[in-house]
């Protein structure tokens, strides 16, 4: 079969390879459909192995219809089928449509009995760890597996990975109805972040970035107001738009939500300076998510934390079970993949037309891969 294959930096090959063995117990084998890509992908191609152990074939948001089920398989939640009688009560079968979430967790660990699968001791990504799903084939657990609802096409269902994590990562903000959300970042995974905290809830949602067809998507995504960040050196100085009208970037957010702060504020940029605005933007008792990774470490106002009362919170990956289906709603209710979806290319562009617009920061939109139509 035909997949993406990460050898080494710079090097990602669309090569031939075997396929996968037949599903194990508990496994699904998987015809994929549409893959989507992520800033890990391009991250990994342009400077890795970060998380990726090559070779591997990346990818770890996609979708696809079910050709095999391994014995012992059912969908999260239902009774386990009988040995050879067919898929039983509410088991997946060949020719269900799936979307795979991309973390694989052991299920019996500390972690995993509390429910937080995504820091299992012995977590796996498909994609970094395993082979992922830019390719023909994959193999999945099925209980990180979700059924697509028949109005939801390919296109759109291969973004609910990222949109699990967006919903992960608003839930630890307790991004909901009667808080207010401050997104900082609005590109990428930032997009992904304001359409969960809306459909959350969360009001007024405020969107900070430094590109202006950035906000115009958050506003159609949901967010009550925009701010346009200064890109300059020091990333502090805020230009506004939508009904922000403050320049300073602490009194434009506090404009938005009230002077006595936002209730949540969620870090999606990366950028150096930005946690620290994020402090300066929450309200007493409030939470601070950091999303973005910071390629350097960067002073903040602990002082600030402390005496305010400040949670501040990390965030890794989604958990299968509160967020992936969560996420299947939404963008079966929602217009919110064609809001943020880009280019949709062959797998043979996938260098040139997907990881290498993603490193260079050129790409406009989700950037999907049509493994089915690249190689009818």
């Amino acid at each position: 079969m035909k997949a993406a294959v990460f050898r080494a930096p710079g090097d990602v090959r669309i090569e031939s390879v075997p396929e996968p063995a037949a599903p194990g117990p508990g496994e699904l084998l998987i015809k994929v459909s549409k893959a989507a890509l992520c800033g890990t992908d391009s991250a990994e191609w342009d400077h890795g192995p970060l998380l990726a152990r090559p070779p591997v074939i990346l990818g770890h948001e996609f979708t696809g219809q079910v050709v095999a089920v391994g014995p012992e398989t059912a969908r999260p939640g239902t009774a386990v089928p009988q040995a050879g009688g067919g898929p039983g009560p509410g088991g997946f079968a060949p020719g269900d449509r799936v979307v795979s979430g991309a973390g694989i967790s052991c299920g019996q660990c500390g972690w995993c009995a509390a429910g937080r699968t995504n820091l299992c001791a012995s977590y796996q990504t498909l994609g970094l760890h395993r082979d992922g799903g830019l390719a023909e084939y994959v193999l999945s657990p099925a209980a990180i597996c979700r059924a697509v609802p028949d109005g939801l096409d390919d296109t759109s269902a291969a973004m609910a990975q990222p949109l699990a994590v967006a919903l992960h990562a608003a839930r630890r903000g307790r991004a909901d109805a009667g808080r207010s959300c401050v997104v900082i970042g609005a590109g990428g995974i930032g997009a992904f972040i304001v359409a969960a905290a809306a459909a959350l809830g969360a009001r007024p949602l405020v969107a900070v970035d430094v590109a202006a067809n950035r906000l115009e998507t958050a506003a159609a995504l949901g967010a009550t107001h925009t701010v346009l960040a200064d890109s300059g050196p020091t990333g502090t100085g805020l230009a506004t738009a939508g009904n922000v009208r403050s320049g300073d970037p602490v009194q434009a957010v506090l404009a938005a939500v009230g002077e006595d702060g936002a209730h949540v504020v969620i870090e999606a940029s990366g950028a150096p300076a930005s946690p620290a605005a994020a402090l300066k933007m929450v309200r007493r008792g409030g939470d601070v998510v950091i999303v973005g990774l910071q390629a350097h470490p960067f002073g903040i106002d602990l002082f600030s934390v402390a005496t305010r009362e400040v949670d501040l919170h990390g965030t890794l990956a989604h958990v299968c079970g509160e967020d992936l289906s969560a996420a299947v709603a939404v963008l079966a209710e929602t217009r919110l993949a064609a809001t943020v979806l880009g280019d949709v290319i062959p797998l043979g562009d996938l260098v040139d037309g997907g990881l290498r617009p993603l490193a260079e920061r050129k790409a406009h939109g989700k950037i999907v891969v049509d493994l089915e139509g690249s190689l009818a």
